[in-house]
């Protein structure tokens, strides 16, 4: 979105909701903020150490060494580690469910700030050579009118001043829903559910895996298998949102 563009959506976002929060509808929020009020916000989880080192699931505790989870040693893993900024509940994700599929595209600071906070120390000053946004199919993204995770990555790449390369990789399988899928289903779902488009050379650069949230893993670490198929390097992952349900894990 140019600064040009986000002046105008400000202005008409401000005409059509004027400086209510879109959540609770009591308290003044601002096109800045999202439509998020400081009390809604108040009701998010921020995700803290201790942490997986790997995909970054919460743990209850006082673990003061650097672990990965049960489920990363259990399953192969393409990225190096995700990052996550909140728990995906409550206020979280109300708003992703909304921006996803009621094009609620009002939340896209809120969200863009998330995914910013969630970047932190693991993420910023590295040596990234792009953003890749998860695809959605096509039929998908015609029905939908937009993909959330291009819009989000477009946010990221502003951010870290990085490209971002929403046709590197494609999505070639309309999967169903994840929604109520167990861990290893939504690994089967998705296995084949992703290519590269063309033939990359990627010649051992690192990439951002950009989604809306993180539950199980198995979609962004399908995306990553494909880049790492075709030669890159180092893969991380960052979501808005990170699912903590328990038996769930990358």
């Amino acid at each position: 979105m140019t600064t040009g563009f986000r002046t105008v959506f400000e202005a008409v976002a401000g005409w059509v909701f004027p400086n209510a929060c879109q959540l609770c509808g009591q308290r003044r929020a601002t096109a800045a903020d999202g439509y998020v009020c400081p009390a809604c916000w108040s009701g998010l989880r921020f995700i803290q150490p201790p942490h997986c080192a790997r995909c970054g699931l919460p743990f209850p505790g006082a673990i003061t060494h650097e672990f990965e989870c049960a489920n990363c040693r259990d399953v192969p893993l393409a990225f190096e580690f995700a990052r996550a900024a909140v728990v995906a509940d409550g206020v979280a994700l109300e708003v992703i469910h909304r921006y996803k599929y009621q094009r609620a595209l009002w939340f896209e600071p809120f969200l863009g700030d998330l995914l910013r906070r969630a970047a932190g120390s693991d993420f910023r000053g590295a040596d990234w050579h792009g953003v890749v946004p998860v695809p959605l199919h096509p039929v998908r993204e015609r029905e939908r009118e937009f993909n959330q995770a291009e819009r989000l990555a477009a946010f990221l790449g502003r951010e870290f001043h990085l490209p971002v390369l929403p046709r590197l990789v494609q999505r070639t399988e309309a999967t169903r829903t994840q929604t109520r899928l167990s861990r290893e289903e939504r690994a089967e779902n998705v296995r084949r559910a992703f290519a590269p488009v063309g033939t990359p050379d990627l010649g051992g650069k690192n990439f951002l895996v950009v989604d809306d949230v993180l539950t199980t893993g198995a979609t962004t670490n399908a995306v990553a298998r494909v880049l790492r198929n075709h030669g890159a390097g180092r893969i991380g992952v960052l979501t808005a949102a990170r699912a903590t349900l328990e038996g769930r894990g990358p």
